[in-house]
């Protein structure tokens, strides 16, 4: 392994582009480290410990953002992500976005500035939605930026909420673009990266504490004993093993190609493989599920601080305190939506990126067909069937992947920010982004003659 690492270094072209990543990278994380102007350090400090900040942070974890921290790229590439995604579905319904996709580059590039103008206007409104709603709202802002109204009340200066909405706004649009600079100068798929980065870079600070909270001593209550931490390192190579088993399976469907006559001799009617693969929705499912549960979370805590007068006996405060109860993330029903928005989002994902129509008609242009299916529709519906069952199981994966902290947390006594980057979702991403990378670098390798990195000596 040191060997072909040392390859890797010796190529002239593969080295500059690797250390164009992380210095790209390294950017990302020295602008994720600076805060808005205004915001008091200390004030976020003691507000992001309690449930709503716990799932601030899981969400910004996902999504390379700083939502917990309130920093210049609070919003991460979230709005980027959702503007492609907006975008590929209007693909489906808009005739001429429709017909853009199907002009190769040029389209391609016409889509991508679209995607860039949604994404500024994404920004703008979710920037100002999460100022109003969970900066100014929990009083994160430094008493020195306040100004005081005629009846004695402190706000903050809508100048200076215009200057953290565009701030927000320019810290996302330059994380696009560092995404854009490493698909074209670097290697790796540029937005997958920053999001793995943003995961790394909090996982020292997860051991750390679990140093803390380590006791030699067997069977202790108060902290993580021998037996827990064991079972947690056991607990680890599972879910890594998994990852990889389900990230690289595929559901392979024999295919055939039609014998035809060139000149004097038969071409075609070899035998191969249409591979299918099982988890085709990756981990956005987990990342939209996740996302989404946010906005309900906040809505529920503006509600509960403004009944927080009224009588106990009335219906609407007493579904109020138990949605903001139920929405914290070691409730039943928390888990519950979760889980839910997973199976539906790997459905949704999947019938966005896979179209059985298309790929039957692929097959019988180019003279395939599957044996035992008529080419065309017979084709396609077969396609589609087999899609649906072993979504199925990608989605149940998932959900197993995403609960796994909750249940670390919860039955092992382990601080949740713990559980979270040594199991489940957050590995999921670093493994699924460090596969993808490994295999461009291994096409680099190849092409020069080289042995890859995952291949034996």
């Amino acid at each position: 392994m040191w060997k072909k690492l040392r390859v890797v270094w010796t190529i002239p072209e593969l080295r500059s582009k690797i250390l164009f990543t992380i210095g790209m990278l390294a950017v990302y994380r020295l602008g994720f480290q600076i805060r808005l102007p205004f915001i008091d350090p200390a004030k976020v400090a003691q507000g992001t410990e309690g449930g709503l900040g716990q799932l601030m942070a899981t969400v910004s974890t996902f999504s390379g953002a700083g939502l917990d921290q309130i920093t210049i790229f609070g919003l991460g590439i979230m709005p980027y992500i959702s503007a492609s995604i907006i975008f590929q579905l209007l693909g489906s319904v808009i005739p001429s976005l429709e017909r853009l996709q199907k002009e190769g580059e040029t389209g391609r590039k016409k889509i991508n500035e679209y995607t860039r103008y949604a994404t500024v206007a994404l920004c703008v409104f979710q920037s100002w939605f999460f100022l109003r709603s969970f900066v100014v709202g929990q009083e994160y802002v430094d008493k020195s930026f306040l100004m005081t109204d005629a009846n004695g009340n402190m706000y903050l200066p809508f100048s200076w909420q215009i200057v953290a909405v565009m701030t927000m706004t320019c810290g996302t649009v330059f994380l696009m673009w560092i995404g854009e600079q490493i698909d074209e100068y670097g290697i790796g798929n540029g937005i997958s990266l920053i999001i793995m980065a943003g995961i790394l870079a909090n996982m020292p600070m997860a051991g750390y504490r679990l140093l803390q909270d380590f006791k030699p001593q067997l069977g202790s209550t108060n902290g993580i004993g021998p037996e827990k931490l064991l079972l947690m390192a056991a607990m680890f190579v599972a879910v890594v093993v998994g990852v990889v088993f389900i990230t690289l399976g595929q559901r392979r469907i024999p295919m055939q190609s039609a014998k035809h006559i060139r000149g004097r001799r038969a071409m075609g009617g070899q035998k191969s493989y249409l591979p299918l693969k099982v988890n085709q929705a990756g981990v956005m499912p987990i990342i939209f599920a996740s996302s989404l549960l946010l906005f309900p979370k906040i809505i529920i805590q503006q509600f509960n601080s403004m009944v927080a007068t009224w009588e106990e006996t009335n219906w609407f405060r007493q579904a109020v305190l138990w949605l903001n109860e139920a929405l914290e993330m070691d409730k039943f029903f928390y888990n519950l939506c979760y889980l839910i928005l997973i199976y539906f989002f790997c459905y949704f994902w999947t019938a966005i990126t896979f179209n059985p129509k298309d790929m039957a008609d692929n097959l019988k242009n180019f003279g395939s067909f599957i044996p035992g299916y008529r080419p065309g529709k017979r084709t396609a519906d077969y396609l589609e069937k087999v899609m649906v069952r072993i979504t199925y199981v990608g989605a149940g994966f998932l959900a197993v992947i995403a609960i796994i902290p909750t249940v670390i947390s919860a039955a092992l006594k382990v601080d949740y920010t713990i559980a979270m980057f040594y199991g489940g979702t957050s590995l999921l991403i670093a493994v699924s982004v460090a596969f993808d990378l490994v295999q461009k670098i291994d096409s680099h390798l190849v092409m020069r003659n080289y042995k890859g990195l995952l291949e034996g000596n």
